[in-house]
């Protein structure tokens, strides 16, 4: 049998993202999504959460890319930029972090102030992941594997694919290593996931074409789809104007909303025999 989790991360950064994940989810294959809890329209997320109950919601814990902590500032100055908010990338974090330049009693009270604020708004959580997959770093996913089980969040993502998987994504050779890198931090990750008891899926695929995915990358992957349980990490959102004028990223929000709306993707997901899933719902 083959499970599919499509998965659309960032809820909470963006109205815009708000709306085209809640709208992919409505009207086309989305079936999770990751709350950000430091984002600004973090509230905005958790009561259209409420309203879309069948929705699965992780939380996407964030350690980067420019916003700002749970915590006040001074209680966790040495993860963040002179500007106040995180570093803007996973490199800049990863940087400080393995160079000794972040705090570990401020890096854990910060990871702790984002589950409870997660947890404490009614919503059914139902696993944790990462923004840029930091909790996937050694040493960070030790950490977030601890406050997992201690905070009874028994889901989580392991971002593994696999090293020669294209979907017919064409990249250069920067960004293969990248994906390389990460996968390669996950396979170490994984151990430890089933070790405690943890559970996540066989699969994932959306790294190597990440916030780079449309109706064919996407068709692709569902073709491709193994035996198991796999994850589709997605980008959506509903308006590319707002959203690059709003954003520093030059992402392709509305083609990933499409991907999720195709209706040759949903035949597909049909004659391949695959049953959307969420976390929630994994053994």
């Amino acid at each position: 049998m083959k499970y599919l989790i499509i998965n659309a991360d960032d809820f909470g950064l963006h109205e815009q993202i708000n709306k085209g994940i809640i709208k992919g989810h409505t009207e086309g294959i989305i079936t999770s999504t990751s709350i950000m809890p430091t984002a600004p329209a973090f509230e905005e997320a958790v009561e259209l959460a409420k309203a879309n109950p069948d929705l699965g919601i992780g939380i996407h814990l964030t350690l980067c890319t420019c916003v700002p902590s749970c915590l006040p500032k001074n209680k966790v100055s040495t993860l963040l930029g002179s500007d106040g908010n995180f570093l803007p990338s996973y490199v800049n974090f990863a940087k400080r972090y393995y160079t000794g330049g972040v705090k570990s009693s401020e890096l854990e009270a910060e990871l702790r102030a984002q589950f409870e604020k997660a947890l404490s708004c009614g919503l059914n959580i139902t696993h944790v992941d990462s923004h840029q997959h930091t909790h996937m770093l050694p040493g960070i996913n030790a950490l977030v594997i601890k406050l997992c089980k201690e905070y009874n969040v028994e889901r989580v993502r392991v971002p593994k694919e696999d090293y020669f998987f294209t979907g017919g994504y064409k990249v250069g050779l920067g960004r293969k290593i990248g994906r390389a890198g990460l996968s390669f931090c996950a396979d170490m990750a994984r151990p430890l996931v089933k070790k405690a008891g943890l559970t996540t899926t066989d699969h994932f695929f959306g790294m190597l074409a990440g916030c780079n995915l449309n109706t064919e990358l996407v068709g692709n992957i569902i073709k491709a789809l193994p035996e198991g349980t796999s994850e589709l990490m997605t980008h959506p959102g509903l308006s590319q104007a707002i959203l690059s004028q709003a954003l520093p990223w030059d992402l392709h929000w509305e083609n990933e909303l499409e991907a999720s709306l195709s209706k040759e993707n949903r035949r597909l997901l049909e004659v391949n025999h695959v049953t959307l899933t969420n976390f929630g719902r994994l053994d």
